[in-house]
């Protein structure tokens, strides 16, 4: 996630829709200011690697510390984040106040639930043996999509943001931020949480009929919004 007062944008990380990568990119034009959360140390050490802005302005002031929050910093050496990485639009807000939030340009993106559900099958369960689709699919992971995706972008289930780009337009969206926010250079998107996903097949050829329903059912309103078909 990050908040960019330099160029007065917020970004909105969604998980498995390219976020990491686009968040290291806009990492390169922030500034002092700016906050930009921890993100996965590999993908941090990319990042630094790069040049770019490393997490910065993310903790809790300690004149807000609560004493419980105090005896973990001196006890655990354990600081309290007031941003984080896949933080919500209310929240964020919350913090922000009204007058920064509607006056920044909030954006994030989306990505075809099905399409989505597999790699985040390959990203949870990067070894053998995996539990098979279906049982996956009837667990509680996949709600953390829709946690970490639609209900991060809306409040009271009305859309928050100014724009939902979408993966599959990714290069064309960051040409597109990139003229919005008149950076001055290209968005350099970095593969950083690629080659998971080991079947190749068109999502189409993986999921049964039963599978195709389930995604379709968790995944309605995304779906309605932006026109995905199976």
């Amino acid at each position: 996630m990050i908040v960019s007062h330099q160029h007065k944008f917020i970004f909105i990380k969604t998980s498995k829709t390219a976020g990491t990568s686009f968040e290291i990119a806009l990492s390169q034009f922030c500034g002092k200011a700016d906050i930009l959360t921890p993100i996965h140390p590999k993908s941090d050490d990319i990042r630094e690697r790069m040049g770019y802005r490393k997490a910065q302005n993310y903790l809790l002031p300690q004149s807000q510390y609560s004493f419980e929050d105090y005896v973990q910093l001196h006890t655990r050496g354990l600081s309290k984040h007031q941003y984080y990485n896949h933080m919500s639009a209310g929240e964020i807000k919350d913090l922000l106040g009204d007058e920064v939030w509607n006056s920044y340009y909030k954006f994030c993106f989306e990505r075809n639930p099905w399409d989505r559900v597999i790699s985040f099958y390959y990203w949870r369960y990067q070894s053998t043996p995996r539990p098979t689709m279906l049982s996956f699919l009837l667990s509680d992971a996949p709600l953390k999509l829709k946690r970490f995706g639609y209900d991060l972008y809306t409040i009271d289930r009305n859309i928050a943001v100014d724009d939902i780009y979408c993966y599959e337009d990714l290069k064309e969206a960051a040409e597109t931020i990139r003229k919005r926010l008149k950076l001055p250079g290209k968005l350099l998107l970095p593969r950083a949480k690629s080659g998971y996903r080991k079947d190749t097949r068109h999502y189409s050829d993986i999921f049964s009929l039963r599978e195709k329903q389930i995604i379709s059912d968790l995944f309605s309103e995304e779906i309605t919004l932006f026109g995905y078909q199976f």
